[in-house]
């Protein structure tokens, strides 16, 4: 599963009429990145999956109960919501919900038919699976934010499933390939205005409770905030990847209502 993820610095650049330079992705900041998801996924394989409690709803009753009532609750990993490396910034957002009456097999038929992700999901404009070996997936979707002005990225993504048993399931996703558009023409992948430079989404499906339990987990890389436009880019990039990610889990509900 793929969490859609579009960080919109050109907003705020053309809110305050000024343009917003390009920005060359650096190798240093894509090593902080890698560095940060590798002890991310190190962190939820032996937190979650393979020891403590499966889903980040049960660390507390209130918060359990908060989903299971209907409320799709998401949360900073950290308490900004991103971490400022050399040359970008990190985001790191948990999302979860509860979907009632509905199994897991149904689920993971509903969100793996990428074809249909167009019809699902409002940010994604186009979509379609390009390889599955196993539980191995190979997806192409085209990612579209509206916001004033209109933000279009290409997308390829690498999606494997993780089966547990009867009633578990996990994901992982990454990104291989993110091309901005400009018009028609595709910018050079990071050599671009540094809107989304790569994403990773980490996801747990548990069936319990006359339902699915889903949460995600989505870590993203982007430029840092330009100089002289910190005021008004830095509530953006705090709010946007939370309401991407309310998109992303209300879609599959509403997909599996």
């Amino acid at each position: 599963m793929v969490c859609f993820f579009v960080i919109l610095l050109t907003f705020a650049a053309s809110a305050s009429g000024q343009v917003l330079p390009k920005a060359e992705l650096r190798p240093e900041t894509t090593k902080a990145f890698e560095d940060y998801v590798r002890g991310r996924e190190a962190r939820i394989l032996s937190q979650r999956i393979n020891g403590g409690k499966f889903l980040w709803a049960d660390d507390s009753d209130a918060r359990r109960a908060r989903i299971r009532g209907g409320e799709l609750l998401i949360e900073p990993f950290h308490d900004r919501g991103f971490v400022e490396v050399k040359g970008g910034l990190i985001h790191d957002w948990i999302g979860a919900a509860f979907l009632p009456n509905t199994t897991l097999p149904k689920l993971l038929a509903t969100i793996q038919n990428y074809d249909n992700h167009k019809n699902l999901y409002p940010e994604v404009s186009d979509s379609r699976m390009v390889s599955r070996e196993g539980n191995q997936f190979r997806v192409r979707l085209r990612l579209i934010k509206k916001k004033v002005i209109t933000v279009v990225l290409n997308t390829d993504h690498e999606i494997t499933y993780f089966p547990l048993d009867a009633t578990r399931q996990h994901s992982r996703s990454r990104t291989t390939r993110i091309a901005e558009l400009e018009g028609s023409h595709e910018l050079t992948p990071g050599d671009d205005h540094g809107l989304l430079w790569n994403l990773n989404s980490f996801w747990r499906f548990l069936e319990r409770d006359g339902g699915v339990w889903i949460e995600c987990e989505a870590i993203s890389l982007t430029r840092g905030i330009p100089t002289g436009l910190g005021w008004l880019v830095t509530p953006i990039v705090r709010e946007l990847p939370r309401e991407s990610l309310t998109h992303t889990l209300e879609g599959t509900r509403r997909a599996l209502r």
